[in-house]
């Protein structure tokens, strides 16, 4: 039975993360802060007018990078702190003084990509060849220059830069403060219900009764807050519409691939090749679990059962550690120090409470260790969504190794790639480590309904819905609930086609996400996993040479494009090869799952 969750000064502090590391006391927090808006006027004062050529470019490139790596840990801290309670009313008002704090220090440093955007094509290439460090920014400096304000105008969105982030910020209090769910009941017995208890347990419990009523109770509470939500959503897109607008962007979408350095046709072809490719080896699966469990109709409440709930191995915190580093050996002692790092100096925060940002993610700040933020609840999932986030840990901690802070940050298409490439190695592992039928089958359906549904069903039908919400947007229109509902169940409706019931509440999956506030995110998860499919073949096929030009591509952070990296690893993302490869691949694991349903009998 699913318990009530107790709040943040409740839990353990070993299943919590340790931000000491970041700064020792809120008084050490505070100084830093402090310091850093003195210095910011400083630098204003020292370097505004001055920028005329490439050397005195990177004086003042070399004294601005001093000052944003200082703000890189005051904005994790406050983040941080924020996210995994959002009923603590101090660290939401230090998350908020902080993002004031950072506009102001925007608006003062804005002069600095203004002038370098008026200096001339040469002279920012003299710049660019004479320092390594500011290549990848000066080369962005280049690309947007058309698309560059008048210095005022720069400096007045930047002063405004925290009021733009005023969205996400709303939707995150309607949806972790705001929003208390009912208890549900089911034959005259009462079940505790919450966005975690859900997401983690409910929407996947074997029991029908249970999982349905569950869903339904916890659509009840979302359509609640519909209208708020929708509000929400529409003022974060008319924002971007009016800058993509005064920036001279052709479209909305056009303004935010333009930050992922990849062109309209990859990212029109991860979906629509997807929508269309993957959605029969998918309704295929849909069937098949509908026939596994006996179900009078499929419905979109019954898509995250498991094949087989009776097998679910349950997993402590101190035996994940084991499964993840016997999976990632093959990454080299160097990867696994790191994983090991992770637990022992508490980079985690596992621990279940109030007000905790729902899902998982990973912070990697600058100059310092990631942190990863779970709900841990003690099933086999858990294990692969840890090791997802050590993907992206890896990844930051080799990239920032061999990175300027500037060339450090791979492109949001790339960023998925690590993180899934780790699962795939810890479903391949468990895999090659047993002749049971029964596991292979929960194995092989682990991959299918966490690592595969994840990033190429729940993300792209995200992504497929999103890009008809721009598409309204981009025509000067507006969007409210109605408007998204009708969306979100169109995108469903054609996906799973006839084979599953689109159940009232399905509609209302689009406030559940908060992908939706970080430009077009969505897409790049069955992108990232594209990729990182391809590289797992190369990997238990080839073993070290195949490993050493992964981390070779890891290491390289964001100093190429992703093209670029993907072609390091010996993958062409500029064709449809290796995606229709991928959705190949998917519908072999669903061949086999049905192949072995039918030796087990």
């Amino acid at each position: 039975m699913v318990q009530s969750l107790p709040t943040r000064a409740q839990v353990k502090e070993e299943e919590t993360w340790n931000l000491k590391d970041l700064f020792a006391t809120e008084e050490a927090y505070e100084q830093a802060l402090k310091t850093v808006g003195k210095e910011a006027t400083e630098f204003a004062n020292a370097y505004k007018g001055t920028i005329q050529d490439a050397a005195s470019a990177l004086n003042a490139l070399d004294e601005y990078r001093k000052l944003y790596e200082q703000l890189i840990p005051i904005g994790t801290y406050a983040s941080l702190a924020a996210s995994v309670d959002q009923t603590d009313d101090q660290a939401q008002m230090r998350d908020s003084k902080f993002s004031s704090m950072a506009a102001k220090i925007s608006s003062q440093t804005s002069f600095l990509m203004s002038e370098l955007s008026e200096l001339s094509l040469e002279v920012l290439q003299d710049a660019s060849a004479q320092s390594e460090d500011y290549a990848v920014l000066l080369k962005d400096i280049i690309k947007k220059k058309p698309y560059q304000l008048h210095p005022e105008v720069e400096k007045t969105l930047a002063a405004f830069s925290s009021t733009f982030e005023a969205p996400y910020s709303l939707y995150n209090t309607t949806k972790l403060v705001d929003m208390e769910f009912p208890d549900f009941k089911v034959n005259n017995e009462n079940y505790p219900l919450s966005y975690v208890s859900f997401e983690g347990s409910w929407e996947s419990n074997p029991d029908t009764a249970k999982r349905r009523a569950a869903f339904n109770a916890f659509s009840a509470k979302l359509r609640d807050y519909q209208h708020t939500t929708a509000k929400t959503y529409d003022m974060h897109l008319q924002m971007e519409k009016t800058t993509s607008d005064l920036r001279g962007y052709p479209s909305v979408i056009d303004y935010l691939l333009m930050e992922q350095d990849v062109d309209r046709s990859m990212y029109n072809r991860q979906i629509d090749v997807i929508m269309k490719e993957l959605a029969p080896h998918m309704r295929k699966y849909a069937k098949l679990l509908q026939k596994i469990h006996q179900l009078d109709e499929m419905t979109f409440a019954d898509l995250k059962i498991p094949v087989d709930p009776s097998y679910e191995p349950t997993v402590t915190i101190e035996e994940s550690k084991k499964y993840i580093d016997d999976a990632l050996a093959i990454m080299g002692k160097d990867y696994t120090d790191m994983v090991d790092r992770a637990y022992s100096e508490r980079w985690i925060d596992f621990a279940q409470n109030t007000g905790k940002s729902t899902g998982a993610f990973c912070a990697s700040p600058y100059g310092n260790h990631s942190y990863i933020l779970i709900s841990w609840t003690g099933s086999m999932e858990d294990v692969f969504v840890l090791a997802h986030e050590l993907g992206h840990a890896g990844h930051f901690y080799n990239a920032y190794k061999h990175q300027s802070v500037f060339n450090g940050d791979a492109s949001m298409y790339f960023i998925e790639a690590p993180s899934t490439m780790n699962e795939m190695l810890m479903a391949n592992h468990l895999l090659k480590n047993s002749d049971d039928p029964r596991f292979k089958r929960w194995v092989l359906s682990s991959i299918i309904s966490r690592t595969y549904y994840h990033n190429f069903v729940t993300h792209l039908l995200e992504a497929a819905y999103q890009r008809k919400v721009y598409e309204i947007i981009d025509k000067g229109g507006n969007v409210n609930a109605t408007i998204l509902n009708e969306l979100k169940r169109g995108v469903l409706e054609e996906f799973w086609g006839e084979d599953v019931i689109i159940n009232d509440g399905a509609e209302l999956t689009w406030m559940r996400q908060p992908h939706y506030y970080m430009g077009l995110y969505p897409y790049t998860y069955s992108a990232g996993l594209t990729i990182s499919t391809e590289m797992t073949k190369r990997v238990l096929k080839e073993g070290k040479p195949a490993v050493d030009d992964w981390l070779t591509v890891l290491q390289a952070g964001g100093s190429k494009n992703p093209a670029e990296l993907a072609q390091m690893a010996g993958i062409d993302i500029t064709t449809d090869k290796p995606l229709r490869d991928t959705i190949a691949y998917i519908g072999e694991l669903i061949d086999q799952i049905e192949k072995l349903t039918e030796e087990i009998g």
